[in-house]
């Protein structure tokens, strides 16, 4: 079930969220939340950040799991996901470094660590998920197609996502090839997902997720079976509701 909030600009997203995370941390201190990259998250982790240095909130027995990471990049290159949010999130939060998670694979053929991400997980209950959403529909990285069953795995980027990502990049040819994910079967069983959106680039999907019929086609569009998700756009990636 879709609960969609509309705002006027980029920075009331993550504000809107933010309200979301506070809400919860109120009611359970150490709530296990799922957390994203991207750009459509960087405001909801700016307020995060203030809301903690500002005693509004308290990290400190919080258990976080990202969505993936990227093969074949070290983990303290710049545009890692683990550099990515120790540079937008982790900085600024009072975490316990031993509760935050994120996968790491060696290789596109490292199936272990898949199994021990998906079971790592499978110990905790993800209280509220952060999702952001791909043009083609993808959430985490598992691109159309994906079936909607999959546990964590290890995901070949198409085209679309790499050129999506090359602005990160000094070209396509550095834009990572693979992918380790969560899986769609992973994902779904988050008690609450919050996902955000902006941008005209991202209205179609949106369209797609809400509107259009659940196909793997448009991984998120299995987001419509899931009894509680908040949809947090701007005007133009709301354009085509």
């Amino acid at each position: 079930m879709f609960k969609i909030i509309i705002k006027e600009k980029y920075e009331d997203l993550g504000v809107e969220a933010n309200l979301l995370i506070r809400d919860l941390l109120q009611k359970k201190e150490d709530a296990v939340i799922g957390l994203a990259t991207g750009s459509s998250p960087l405001g909801l982790y700016k307020a995060m950040i203030d809301d903690c240095q500002n005693k509004l909130t308290s990290y400190q027995k919080v258990v976080t799991f990202n969505l993936d990471e990227y093969i074949g990049l070290p983990i303290e290159h710049p545009e890692s996901y683990r550099s990515f949010m120790e540079r937008n999130l982790f900085c600024g939060l009072d975490l316990d470094p031993d509760n935050i998670h994120l996968p790491f694979a060696k290789d596109a053929e490292d199936e272990e660590a898949c199994l021990t991400y998906e079971e790592l997980i499978r110990r905790y209950n993800i209280d509220l998920q952060v999702l952001g959403i791909g043009t083609n529909g993808h959430i985490g990285f598992n691109e159309p197609k994906t079936s909607f069953d999959s546990p964590t795995h290890i995901m070949e980027l198409t085209k679309r996502t790499r050129l999506d990502n090359q602005r990160f990049f000094d070209s396509l040819d550095d834009v990572p090839t693979h992918a380790i994910t969560m899986g769609i079967a992973t994902i779904m069983k988050a008690k609450k997902h919050v996902l955000l959106a902006n941008g005209v680039n991202k209205a179609q999907a949106i369209y797609d997720m809400i509107n259009g019929p659940i196909s793997d086609e448009v991984p998120a569009s299995i987001l419509q079976k899931h009894p509680d998700v908040v949809v947090i756009l701007d005007k133009e990636a709301a354009g085509k509701l």
